[in-house]
């Protein structure tokens, strides 16, 4: 393959991009970001340790049995697959509502949404039993079932967030390959095949301009319908807690607030960490912050219609599940979810001074322990009351507490997420560069006008 001619710039193109890529091009990690990557490492390995005694032991030495099959692997699923969203929200939604202060934001919401869906993905293997048999959904599974039908948006979203996070890099990726100085060959060699021979053409800008609007108009459909699928695995039974019609948007707007969280959280870090405060602005975090206030209150009146109403009338066996979660052996945690990881973000991000960097930092932290709990109480509770009454068991066999090894295994999903995002920010510019000094070749055009 013959090398491209480097790409050349306008003069004061060139000029915005050789200041940018001061602040923009991925440097090597320091010492703070080298024991980072080996804390990830380390929690992973263990996570894989633990896993490969479950693969010898099987599901034993999880609490999962007969009457609860489901615990905190697919509550992780489910949470892994809502945080996905945030990059429909943010790439796609936002961009083709006009929202150009989303730019800084549109590379880390995809790379978290790769990183997301792929653990979603594993989460469901990590739950198998026999997770060798894995291949089985594609060769019996059938399209009845809502399983498949989440086997096929999870791979399509998938698929659309990489192109959504490759596709729209291809110009930093020929300026990384024709301007980046000091960095391995290996490094440079990245760049260079990943850059596909752009040259900066405009018949290549228009194609590509084209290819990221349909991405983005397609990905919308699809990101409703992953976490609306991921909800009809619950919802498509009988069970107390399940059997609800509410269950898709409940899901969907869950998802975009534990998103918007997820973003908030990687600014903050990035802004600290990577010396990004001109990028990262107090106007972001305003914006942001009422972004997470407004999804918020959606979210809130889904709950709110979720649980008011099977309140209300009391029937049966989903007067046990509510009593359960109200005032039994889930309430603290029903509460603390409720409170701390919704009513008190709301109220601190409604003043103006709760949407400064570190109040949201806190708030967004909140927000994502909350939903993680949230996926736990939707998964777990309802299945400690099937309509069939449990008798004659052991006493432990009707409650549900997650082993250590659960836990670990759980732990190394978030960390070897958190890995992919910090190999990313390595090699990839977090903040698009081209981007970045077009919007800056714009706003000077506009002041000359």
């Amino acid at each position: 393959m013959n090398k491209p001619a480097q790409i050349q710039y306008s003069p004061q193109m060139e000029k915005d991009l050789k200041a940018l890529s001061k602040d923009l091009l991925p440097k090597p990690f320091g010492t703070l970001g080298k024991l980072w990557v080996a804390l990830l490492l380390l929690s992973s390995l263990i996570s894989l340790i633990f896993y490969i005694h479950q693969l010898r032991d099987g599901l034993i030495i999880t609490d999962l049995r007969d009457f609860t099959p489901w615990g905190i692997y697919i509550s992780n699923f489910v949470f892994f697959v809502a945080i996905s969203l945030v990059g429909s929200l943010i790439s796609a939604i936002l961009k083709l509502s006009g929202a150009s202060w989303r730019t800084p934001m549109t590379r880390i919401s995809e790379i978290i949404a790769v990183a997301a869906i792929i653990f979603a993905a594993i989460a469901i293997i990590l739950d198998m039993g026999r997770p060798d048999r894995f291949y089985h959904l594609f060769l019996y599974g059938r399209i009845q079932s809502p399983i498949i039908w989440d086997v096929i948006v999870i791979t399509t979203y998938l698929i659309i967030s990489f192109l959504l996070l490759y596709i729209p890099m291809l110009p930093d990726l020929a300026y990384m390959r024709d301007r980046f100085q000091g960095i391995p060959k290996w490094q440079h060699k990245l760049y260079q095949v990943l850059a596909l021979n752009w040259k900066e053409t405009p018949e290549q800008k228009e194609k590509l301009n084209r290819a990221i609007y349909v991405l983005t108009v397609v990905i919308i459909p699809i990101a409703f319908a992953i976490h609306t699928v991921t909800s009809w695995l619950f919802a498509a039974t009988l069970r107390p807690g399940w059997d609800s019609t509410n269950f898709g948007p409940y899901f969907v707007s869950g998802a975009f607030m534990v998103g918007a969280a997820g973003v908030i959280t990687a600014m903050v870090v990035f802004r600290q960490f990577l010396n990004m405060k001109a990028y990262f602005t107090d106007d972001h975090f305003d914006k942001m912050g009422r972004l997470l206030v407004v999804l918020s209150f959606v979210y809130l009146y889904f709950n709110i219609n979720e649980y008011f109403i099977p309140a209300y009338k009391l029937k049966g066996i989903e007067s046990e599940h509510l009593q359960e979660l109200f005032v039994g052996n889930f309430a603290p945690l029903f509460w603390s979810v409720q409170i701390f990881g919704m009513i008190v973000p709301i109220i601190v991000l409604l003043f103006k001074k709760g949407r400064k960097p570190l109040p949201m930092l806190i708030m967004s932290i909140l927000v994502i322990l909350g939903a993680w709990f949230k996926r736990f109480l939707i998964v777990v509770p309802t299945l400690n009351h099937p309509y069939i009454p449990i008798q004659r068991v052991p006493e432990d066999w009707l409650h549900y507490y997650p082993t250590f090894q659960e836990w670990f295994i759980t732990l190394g999903t978030v960390t070897g997420a958190l890995l992919i995002i910090t190999i990313f920010i390595r090699l990839f510019p977090i903040v698009p560069l081209l981007e970045t000094a077009e919007e800056i070749k714009h706003d000077n055009t506009e002041r000359t006008a």
